[in-house]
């Protein structure tokens, strides 16, 4: 894997970001909606207990990510379409090395998401201790890790935006809403099968590292959290390297 040619890919991405202006600002706009209105409002209206909105505020943190990160795999489409991507794929650069450069680009785009949120969390919601920081960001750069791969493994083997899009819904609302963002995946009031599901739902895991350093409310202990975003990050970035490496079949 060449060093030079996954900077050149990642430095591309980030260009291409910052260009977009549109891409820009909804990383401002994004987190202040699922912050305040969101957030704000599902507290208000059980009474405007404000303990709520500081309990989901870890898994709106998520799920900003998990937008950004999964999204980010429609960009696999465009630039196919933009021929693009059949240069780069006829370069002397392996696929493993196209495969990273996309994905520290992405990784790139959704921490920036996801850091801004973390900030107005931390200044409007909740004020955790500032030694947190260092661990949510690394428990949030394993998320998107995980994340981004998914997106590039569904844009890899999707030939257009639309069969993109309907994957994509596929794999994000589950995803997000068994992931206990909302709910507490312990609680002896949950039903049995919402439970085994959220167990299996590797999002969960993220979730429940993330609430565990920023409110100190884990339902698993941090290391399996750890250990099952680490083996799913593995996992996808295998698949990943494996369909990019057969990308040129897709017509």
């Amino acid at each position: 894997m060449g060093l030079s040619g996954v900077y050149a890919i990642w430095l591309r991405e980030i260009k291409v970001f910052i260009r977009e202006k549109e891409r820009v600002i909804s990383s401002f706009v994004s987190p202040l909606l699922w912050l305040f209105i969101f957030g704000g409002g599902i507290s208000g209206s059980i009474g405007g207990e404000s303990g709520y909105q500081e309990f989901i505020f870890p898994g709106i943190l998520t799920m900003s990510i998990l937008f950004s990160s999964i999204f980010f795999g429609v960009y696999i489409i465009w630039d196919r379409k933009l021929d693009f991507l059949k240069e780069v794929l006829v370069a002397p650069v392996s696929r493993s090395t196209v495969f990273f450069g996309k994905l520290l680009g992405g990784m790139t785009d959704a921490m920036i998401h996801g850091i801004i949120l973390l900030l107005l969390g931390y200044i409007f919601i909740v004020q955790f201790p500032l030694i947190s920081f260092l661990p949510a960001i690394l428990i949030m750069l394993l998320i998107t890790w995980s994340m981004v791969s998914l997106g590039l493994v569904i844009g890899a083997n999707m030939s257009t935006q639309e069969g993109f899009g309907l994957v994509q819904n596929f794999v994000i609302w589950p995803l997000f809403f068994f992931s206990g963002a909302l709910f507490d995946v312990s609680s002896s009031n949950l039903p049995d099968f919402i439970k085994t599901i959220s167990h299996l739902d590797p999002l969960t895991y993220g979730v429940d590292a993330l609430r565990t350093v920023i409110i100190g409310e884990g339902a698993f202990p941090i290391l399996l959290d750890i250990s099952v975003l680490v083996v799913f990050g593995l996992v996808c970035s295998y698949i990943g390297i494996i369909s990019f490496g057969r990308m040129q079949q897709i017509k």
